[in-house]
C-alpha cells in the first residue's frame, strides 16, 4: 500500500531532526513539529485508504 510508505518515508526522514531537538537544537524542533503535521495527513491517507478497502470487500 503506497499510502503506508509514504507514512514510513516520513518518519525516517524527520529521524536525524529528532535527535537534534533532544540535544537542544530549537530549529530542529520547529522543523520536527511541521513534518509531525505532515505525519498527521499521511497517516490519515492511510486510515482512509483501508476503509475504502475494507467498504470495497
Amino acid at each position: 500500500m503506497q499510502e503506508y510508505e509514504d507514512l514510513k518515508a516520513l518518519v525516517a526522514e524527520i529521524e536525524s531532526d529528532i535527535n537534534k531537538a533532544e540535544g537542544g537544537n530549537k530549529a530542529a524542533g520547529t522543523r520536527v513539529r511541521k513534518e509531525m503535521q505532515r505525519v498527521k495527513q499521511a497517516a490519515q491517507a492511510v486510515r482512509n485508504r483501508i476503509l475504502e478497502i475494507r467498504s470495497a470487500q
